[in-house]
């Protein structure tokens, strides 16, 4: 391979991009997956009808938009993405895909830590009286700390891949730099670079995650 047919300032540049796409999606992704996932889980073994129509309506849902392979969704929003951004192409474009394609996949992850915490604990505090949005803050959130942290970092891993698939349609990052720069172009070398910066990317947020997760985690 050719190293000299490599724009390594463009190299950069692909990767600011995939970071911006990957870190601006994964705020709103946390959120909206934590408040979904939480949804879930208390509604979930609910005896209300109205309840468990709720939960069934948002789990369909849910499991709908998991189950629409993130190429086919970004071109479903398209109309959605021209609103809301203006736009179809840049990073911008991609985004709203990013957040609609990740937020179910990690309302489960959010959902099946939660169901992982000690009952026993969840019990003891209403016990002693705590409420609802007490048991939520103080119980359930901290004690499934870790399987949530290790949940958003393997949603972080699935949007770095995602940015890739939205870049073969002009949403920018490494992905479009491997399809245009590369594969159209029929070199090898800024393919096989793109490819490495995404996998260190990858590397660098499975180790930060696994870190994380250690420091918390108190079992």
């Amino acid at each position: 391979m050719d190293f000299s047919r490599v724009n390594w300032e463009k190299v950069w540049e692909k990767t600011v991009e995939t970071l911006v796409m990957t870190g601006e999606s994964l705020v709103a992704v946390f959120i909206l997956g934590t408040i979904l996932g939480l949804l879930l889980y208390l509604t979930s073994n609910s005896k209300n009808k109205v309840v468990l129509a709720f939960y069934t309506v948002v789990s369909a849902l849910v499991n709908i938009f998991r189950a629409i392979p993130f190429i086919i969704l970004i071109v479903l929003l398209i109309p959605f993405t021209k609103a809301v951004v203006g736009t179809m192409l840049g990073v911008q474009a991609a985004i709203p895909a990013l957040i609609i394609s990740a937020s179910p996949f990690y309302a489960r992850l959010v959902e099946i830590g939660l169901r992982e915490v000690d009952k026993g604990v969840i019990e003891a505090a209403k016990a002693m009286g705590a409420k609802n949005i007490t048991i939520i803050t103080k119980v359930l959130l901290p004690e499934s700390k870790p399987a949530l942290i290790s949940g958003i970092t393997v949603t972080a891993i699935a949007l770095v891949g995602s940015t890739a698939m939205a870049g073969v349609i002009g949403a920018g990052g490494l992905g479009n730099l491997a399809y245009l720069d590369g594969f159209q172009r029929n070199n090898n070398a800024v393919t096989f670079a793109s490819t490495v910066a995404i996998l260190i990317i990858v590397f660098a947020v499975q180790y930060l995650g696994d870190y994380v997760v250690k420091k918390v985690d108190k079992r």
